[in-house]
């Protein structure tokens, strides 16, 4: 009796890391995509002055390209680190 208490509680246990994890996952899925987006806009921004010009987009970031205009709502002729963020943080709220 002993050890199937002792079981019982290693696996409950082991139920809610589980769940705490897949939970802490979900979190970082977020941080992860925003790591991987600031990587790639990193390697795309060729002359690295911190902006994306349209061709530079189109070469590196196609999906940035494909709503440039969306994300230059300032119609400057480029897009940032921190607009393109945003616009990924919007898309996120309207899922």
């Amino acid at each position: 009796m002993k050890h199937a208490s002792l079981l019982r509680a290693a696996l409950g246990g082991a139920a809610i890391a589980g769940f705490g994890l897949a939970l802490a996952q979900q979190q970082s899925a977020p941080a992860k995509q925003d790591a991987m987006v600031e990587a790639r806009f990193k390697a795309a921004d060729k002359d690295g002055d911190g902006r994306l010009t349209r061709d530079e987009a189109e070469a590196g970031m196609p999906r940035v390209a494909k709503n440039f205009d969306r994300i230059d709502k300032d119609h400057k002729g480029y897009v940032t680190l921190n607009e393109i963020k945003a616009a990924l943080a919007a898309l996120r709220g309207q899922q």
